[in-house]
């Protein structure tokens, strides 16, 4: 059994500004820990793979193609491949996300 514990592993900020925290990454998954604070963002793109993020904590803004919700705590949020994704920490709150793409690319 391996037990990740998100909250002892370092984070690095990644292109995008965003503090992240690899957690998994082997060719079948990765899942990554993305930490908003107040006023973050990842800016729109979109990757080759299925994607689906889960609200860890807090509230924000995730827009999958065209359409932008606010989502919260336990929402899981699907985005098929080859689909522009965004997220925003604009609800004057941490925004604590798990970003899971399969297959890894």
């Amino acid at each position: 059994m391996k037990i990740i514990k998100m909250k002892e592993i370092e984070g690095k900020r990644n292109a995008k500004g965003v503090l992240a925290k690899k957690l998994i990454d082997h060719e079948n998954t990765r899942v990554m820990n993305l930490n908003l604070s107040p006023d973050d963002h990842v800016p729109r793109h979109k990757v080759p793979v299925d994607v689906f993020f889960y609200i860890v904590k807090g509230k924000g803004t995730i827009q999958i193609g065209e359409e932008k919700a606010v989502v919260k705590a336990t929402d899981i949020i699907l985005c098929p491949p080859e689909v522009e994704m965004a997220l925003w920490a604009d609800q004057g709150e941490e925004f604590i996300v798990l970003n899971v793409k399969t297959p890894n690319f």
